[in-house]
C-alpha cells in the first residue's frame, strides 16, 4: 500500500531542535507526504522549508491536555495561520468532556473551526480516545462534527496510549464519510498502518513515515 498520502510526517518532542525540523521536511518533500506536524514554534520555518509545495504544514492547539480557554486556544490558531500553518489540530477540552459538559466542548471546537475555515485551513480534533469512555467517544464525534471540524483524531501521542483498530473503527462508524479520522499513537509498522486506513483512518500521524514507505517497517516513536 502506498502510505505517503496519508502520512502527517510528526515531530512534536519539546526538544526538537531547527536543524531536524529542517530534516522533517526535506522528508515531507521528498516522499511527498499529507503534512508535516509540528510545535507552533517552528511553524514560521516549515513554512518557509515546504513554501511551493504540496506538502501542508500543520501545527497543534491546546496541546496537549486541551483545557487552555477557548480564548488561548483562538489566539493560538490566529498565530499559526498567520505564519503559515494551513492545518490544525487542536485538543478537545478533555475535562469538559469528562464532566458531560457537551456545549463548551461544541462551544470550543466551533469557534475554531469558524476561524480556520475563514482562512481555508482545516480542523482536526484530537479527542485523547485513551481517556474516554465508548460512549464519550461517540459523543465527541458527533459533537466535532456539528461543530464544523475537518477530521476527529484519536490522540495526542503524549498520554496513557494512542490510536487503536477498535477506536478507529468507532470513529468512522460514527461520523460516517462526513469527516477525515486520523490515526495517531503508536502507528509503526506498515502492518498496523494498514489496518488503520482499512478499518477507516484517511490520516497517519506518525514519526516513522520515512520506514514506512521505504521499508514497510518503523521503531519505536509517536
Amino acid at each position: 500500500m502506498d502510505f505517503a498520502s496519508y502520512i502527517d510526517h510528526t515531530l512534536l518532542k519539546p526538544d526538537a531542535t531547527r536543524t531536524q525540523i529542517r530534516k522533517l521536511c526535506e522528508e515531507a518533500r521528498t516522499y511527498n507526504f499529507a503534512s508535516v506536524c509540528l510545535n507552533p514554534f517552528y511553524v514560521p520555518q516549515a513554512a518557509k522549508e515546504l513554501k511551493g509545495t504540496r506538502v501542508k504544514v500543520c501545527t497543534v492547539v491546546g496541546f496537549p491536555l486541551g483545557c487552555t480557554p477557548t480564548a488561548a486556544k483562538v489566539a493560538e490558531t490566529k498565530w499559526a495561520l498567520e505564519h503559515g500553518a494551513q492545518e490544525i489540530d487542536m485538543v478537545m477540552n478533555i475535562a469538559a468532556a469528562k464532566n458531560a459538559e457537551w456545549d463548551v466542548v461544541e462551544k470550543d471546537i466551533q469557534t475554531l473551526a469558524e476561524v480556520c475555515h475563514k482562512s481555508g485551513a482545516l480542523l482536526k480534533v484530537i479527542l485523547e480516545t485513551c481517556l474516554l469512555n465508548e460512549e464519550e467517544k461517540v459523543k465527541a464525534c458527533q459533537v466535532s462534527w456539528s461543530a464544523g471540524a475537518d477530521f476527529v483524531k484519536t490522540s495526542t501521542g503524549f498520554s496513557a496510549s494512542g490510536a487503536t483498530i477498535e477506536d478507529v473503527l468507532l470513529m468512522r462508524k460514527t461520523v460516517g464519510e462526513n469527516l477525515g479520522v486520523k490515526a495517531s499513537g503508536g502507528v509503526r509498522d506498515a502492518a498496523t498502518a494498514e489496518a488503520m486506513i482499512k478499518a477507516g483512518a484517511t490520516r497517519l500521524g506518525t514519526s516513522s513515515g520515512v520506514q514506512l514507505v521505504t521499508t514497510g517497517k518503523a521503531g519505536a516513536g509517536y
